[in-house]
């Protein structure tokens, strides 16, 4: 897999290759590429990207004083961007909605369309069900304690915890991949506490929203009525805010999507692509 070294540490990702338009693709806490692995091989025709940003599942610890919080991500993600010279992205995220935060920050001149995918959004930073792992990564030796935890099956597939998620359930083969990072090395944990407990305070976040007015390119939000984590209306709510948005609903599927209905998403995603001058490459 190759590695690109920031200024907050070493950021491993996946590029599929090839001339096509470029997706780059975002993951949740503590996720990594593999959250979009049903997904990528529906994508023809595209180079699709894949950063594993430091939000617990990274496999290499970042600087000890890198900025970890949402904005500091967020800027690292814009960094990501320019290291690759990546112009005209596609930026696609799922779970985590801190990519948005380009925009507030002034730093979405590399992206061309933005798809928005059952995310946090407006104050839900962390979302309702996840705030008691919050309050657990605030208290000394919390986070070595959750991840104990998700290591059994009764508490990862809880449905207060990561069963929330998804309706058809994640696989252990791909919760022990997002685990293993934080579960083996102190630094990571470290390094997912300090994103964890990074929320501004509400009113910053809806100040932050608020810059998505000024987004003048296509923008895609996908939204799952079923979810347990993103609020219905959050999804109608950003398609309203953005200049260009516009909004589909994926029924039958919690917070991941991608995970509960990948062939609808790819589908949903292609059509979004092609209407708005991105049409993949032909193959073949």
């Amino acid at each position: 897999m190759p590695r690109i070294e920031l200024s907050a540490g070493p950021i491993d990702y996946v590029d599929t290759g090839g001339s096509g338009p470029v997706l780059v693709f975002t993951h949740g806490f503590p996720m990594n590429e593999s959250q979009w692995r049903k997904v990528l091989p529906l994508l023809p025709g595209y180079r699709c990207i894949l950063p594993t940003l430091p939000l617990g599942a990274h496999r290499q610890p970042m600087n000890p004083g890198a900025d970890l919080s949402q904005r500091g991500q967020a800027l690292l993600l814009a960094e990501f961007l320019e290291r690759l010279d990546l112009t005209g992205v596609t930026l696609i995220m799922n779970d985590w909605g801190g990519p948005q935060f380009l925009v507030s920050e002034g730093k979405a001149d590399r992206v061309g369309r933005l798809v928005m995918v059952a995310c946090e959004a407006f104050d839900n930073f962390p979302p309702k069900p996840a705030r008691p792992m919050v309050t657990l990564a605030r208290m000394p030796g919390g986070v070595w304690l959750l991840m104990r935890l998700l290591r059994t099956k009764f508490f990862r597939h809880n449905p207060r915890t990561y069963g929330v998620l998804s309706k058809r359930g994640i696989p252990d083969d791909v919760l022990d991949d997002w685990f293993a990072p934080a579960t083996r090395s102190r630094a990571i944990r470290r390094d997912l506490a300090k994103f964890a407990i990074s929320a501004p305070r509400r009113e910053v976040l809806l100040e932050w929203s608020g810059r998505l007015r000024e987004f003048d390119r296509p923008a895609l939000v996908v939204w799952a009525p079923d979810d347990g984590m993103m609020p219905h209306d959050h999804g109608r709510r950003l398609a309203e805010l953005l200049p260009q948005g516009r909004l589909v609903e994926i029924r039958d599927s919690s917070t991941l999507i991608p995970e509960d209905q990948p062939e609808r998403l790819a589908e949903v995603l292609v059509k979004f692509l092609a209407d708005t001058g991105a049409a993949a490459e032909r193959t073949g």
